[in-house]
């Protein structure tokens, strides 16, 4: 099973490409699990560590109501 960031032949995940952390992310504003994103454990600390950024550099919301 392949995931977005192999598919797409991304390399770095960047925290200020919104549109594509927002595929990480479930409507409740939380960061999705491994089992649903398919993501490796080492594409899957960059994608909740470039979110965390964005988070705090105020490009994503910490929740959505």
């Amino acid at each position: 099973m392949s995931n977005i960031l192999t598919q797409n032949d991304i390399q770095h995940v960047d925290y200020k490409d919104i549109d594509l952390l927002k595929q990480f992310i479930n409507p409740h504003g939380r960061i999705m699990s491994r089992k649903r994103t398919s993501l490796t454990a080492k594409q899957q600390r960059a994608v909740e560590a470039a979110v965390k950024r964005a988070r705090f550099m105020a490009l994503l919301p910490y929740i959505q109501k």
